[in-house]
Formats: C-alpha cells, sequence, structure tokens
C-alpha cells in the first residue's frame, strides 16, 4: 500500500503541474523555451544537445505526418459547413491572399531600391557562408506522410465540396469524427509538446553557431527586412481593423502566440493549430477560421515574398548584376505561384524559389547556394509574417462573408 499510495501521490503532483503549466498560457511558454533554449545552447554538453536533437528528429516526423491530415480533417468539413458559398469563399480568399502576397514583393523591391545602394558595395565578391555541422540526433524513425500538402489540399476541396452538395448527411459525419480525431491529436499532443520542440530548436542554433555567422555578415540588411514585415504586419491588421471597425493592434496582440510558435517552427503548416485558435480568439466564426487559416498557411506567403525579393535584391546590387523592375515585376508574380506548396517544410519556400531564381534573375550555383544561407538564417521571420497575417486575412474574409 505504501508503493502504491507514492505512486498516486506522483501522478497527483505531475497533474496538478501540468495544470498550473496550462493556466501560464502558451505565449509565455513559447516565449520561456525560447530563452532557456538560448542560454542553455552555451553551456550544455553535447550528449544533452543530442537527446534533444533526437526528440525534435521524432516529433519533425510526428508534424509532417499530421500536416497534411490537420489540413484535411479542417478544411473538408469548413467546406462542407459552408455549403454552397464555398466556390465563391475559395476564389475571395485565393484573390486576396495572392494579392497580399504581390503587395509584399513590390513593397520589398521599391523600399530596397531606395535603401540597399546606400547600405551595400556594388561589385564586392561574395563568400559562400559555411555552416557548422548539424548537431546529430541518436537515432531517427522515419514517419512518411500519406499524402503532400497540395494531394492534401485538392482532396479536401474535392471531398468538401461533394459534400456541400450531398443531399446525404452520412458521409459528412464520418468527415465531422475525423475532424474531432484531428483537433484530439492537436489539443492533447502537438500544443502541449510545441514548447519543448522550440526550446531544442534554439538549443541547436546555439550549440552549432550556424545561424549568427551569417547574420553578422548581413546586419543592416536584415534589420531592413525586420522593420519592413513590422510594418507589412501593421498594415494588414489596418486593412483588417477598417473592415470590422476594431483596433488593429490588440488584433494583432492576440496573434502573437501564433507568430512566436512560427519563429520556433519555421512552418506556417505546423502553426495552424495555434493560428487557428488565435484567429477564432479575435471573433472570426469557427466555419471561416477553419477554412481560411489551414488554405493561408499554403498561399499566402507575404513574410517569404518579402524575404526573398529583398535578399535576392541585396546579392544582385552587391555582384553588381541588372536588377530592373520589368525582371523583378515577371519574379514576384511568379514567386507567388511557385511557392503555393512549400510552407509545410521549414526553408522549403527558398527550395521552391531556386528555379525562378536562376530563370528570371540568372543567379548561378554560388549565388543560389548564399541565398539558401541567408533564408535559412531569417526563415522564422518570414514564417511568423506568413502566419499572422493570416488572421488578418481570415478577419477580412469573415465579414465579407457576413454581408454577403
Amino acid at each position: 500500500m505504501h508503493l502504491f499510495g507514492r505512486i498516486y501521490y506522483f501522478c497527483i503532483h505531475q497533474y496538478n503541474l501540468n495544470m498550473k503549466i496550462k493556466r501560464i498560457g502558451l505565449l509565455p511558454r513559447i516565449i520561456i523555451a525560447i530563452m532557456l533554449g538560448i542560454i542553455s545552447g552555451y553551456f550544455l554538453p553535447s550528449p544533452i544537445v543530442r537527446l534533444f536533437s533526437t526528440f525534435n528528429g521524432l516529433f519533425s516526423e510526428l508534424l509532417g505526418f499530421s500536416i497534411p491530415l490537420i489540413i484535411l480533417g479542417l478544411v473538408t468539413v469548413a467546406i462542407a459547413d459552408i455549403g454552397n458559398r464555398a466556390g465563391k469563399l475559395l476564389l475571395i480568399t485565393v484573390l486576396i491572399a495572392y494579392g497580399a502576397t504581390l503587395f509584399s514583393g513590390f513593397l520589398s523591391y521599391f523600399v530596397g531600391q531606395s535603401v540597399f545602394p546606400m547600405l551595400i558595395t556594388p561589385g564586392v565578391p561574395l563568400e559562400i557562408a559555411k555552416q557548422s555541422e548539424s548537431i546529430l540526433p541518436y537515432f531517427s524513425v522515419a514517419i512518411p506522410p500519406l499524402m503532400s500538402v497540395m494531394t492534401s489540399l485538392v482532396l479536401a476541396f474535392t471531398l468538401g465540396l461533394g459534400l456541400a452538395s450531398l443531399q446525404s448527411n452520412a458521409l459528412k459525419e464520418v468527415a465531422r469524427d475525423f475532424q474531432d480525431i484531428i483537433l484530439l491529436l492537436i489539443n492533447s499532443v502537438i500544443l502541449p509538446v510545441l514548447p519543448i520542440y522550440i526550446f531544442g530548436i534554439f538549443l541547436s542554433m546555439t550549440s552549432t553557431g550556424q545561424v549568427y555567422s551569417i547574420l553578422i555578415v548581413f546586419i543592416k540588411i536584415i534589420g531592413i527586412i525586420f522593420f519592413l514585415h513590422i510594418f507589412l504586419l501593421i498594415f494588414q491588421y489596418s486593412i483588417a481593423a477598417l473592415f470590422v471597425k476594431r483596433n488593429p493592434f490588440k488584433l494583432l496582440g492576440r496573434m502573437m502566440p501564433a507568430y512566436f510558435t512560427a519563429l520556433g517552427t519555421q512552418s506556417s503548416a505546423a502553426t495552424i493549430p495555434v493560428t487557428l485558435e488565435q484567429t477564432k480568439k479575435n471573433g472570426v466564426s469557427a466555419d471561416i477560421a477553419g477554412f481560411v487559416i489551414p488554405l493561408c498557411a499554403t498561399i499566402h506567403l507575404s513574410g517569404s515574398t518579402l524575404k526573398i525579393v529583398a535578399c535576392a535584391l541585396a546579392l544582385m546590387i552587391m555582384q553588381g548584376m541588372p536588377h530592373d523592375f520589368p525582371m523583378f515585376a515577371g519574379f514576384i508574380f511568379m514567386l507567388g505561384i511557385t511557392m503555393v506548396a512549400a510552407p509545410g517544410v521549414p526553408g522549403g519556400a527558398i527550395m521552391a524559389a531556386l528555379g525562378i531564381l536562376q530563370s528570371i534573375l540568372g543567379f548561378d550555383q554560388s549565388a543560389q547556394a548564399l541565398m539558401i544561407a541567408l533564408y535559412i538564417a531569417m526563415d522564422s521571420f518570414g514564417t511568423a509574417c506568413n502566419v499572422t497575417g493570416d488572421g488578418a486575412i481570415a478577419l477580412i474574409i469573415d465579414k465579407i462573408m457576413k454581408k454577403a
């Protein structure tokens, strides 16, 4: 009985501890995880860092497996519940998201054209930044997803539109049961473990030093890009505030958990659960949020576009390459389309953009390699801008659909 008593006491203690941690809130937990990861990276021994690297590898595989299922489970039911408005809603969402992406690209180009020549000496030969060897995990387990993000989106559209037109409710109930399973996965597994995952990411980054060496070289350019993406978020939420007639800064403030989660995960799709929850807290209906947020995680790339355009322009100025407006206009229009399926993977946007960097801007292999290094170094900020802007788009669409 004495042993069982100890076990019972331990379980009660752990339960109370978990309840206290949950009451702290997601945003403080994420901030604490980031700070502890950076601080711990300076003194924790390599075996401990490898342990967290192993955990992150496993959790990353689980995220990769879950992302298509999250999109399928949320978007299908959202389209089915919206019914006959689904086609109109899809068109409006795509147009607004693509328009926002184009705006950020042209904003980045014009600001870069005005500011970068004062900060960059043209014709300086470039050296490819050498990244430190990553911390290797003790072991890895591959959990391949059942389908790609793009396949999941197309399947969700097909099923959702089909269910919206059916008179029978049998398949709709199956879709809702699947949605309940996905929500259970999000709330019981992904969200509670997310701060540990973010801690491991920043721990590994600090231990290897692979990011900071790149950031120091391009600190002025990175500063301009950072202020640009802050301005972009304020602008987006100011536009949304005009529609909903509310304080833009309060709306933006409620999205900060999604912003900081994206800083750690570097993935728009992996941040969907948090973005969805905070968007609902901003007053967006569950149906609209469940449709717009997973969709915009794939098609809305304002932050990534801003960053890629600015980095590409800076590198072209450095190398004395031509960077006229017609060339960049074509590049920006293509960039918004090319990266559509990229946000599910950290750093995926720049990988998807390599083809048009070469074909339109004339980047050789050395310039592409440096572009990848620069982008990965700032990947978190672009992703955070993407997902936070998704909430502004959801506010606008929610208001439009209520008037329709």
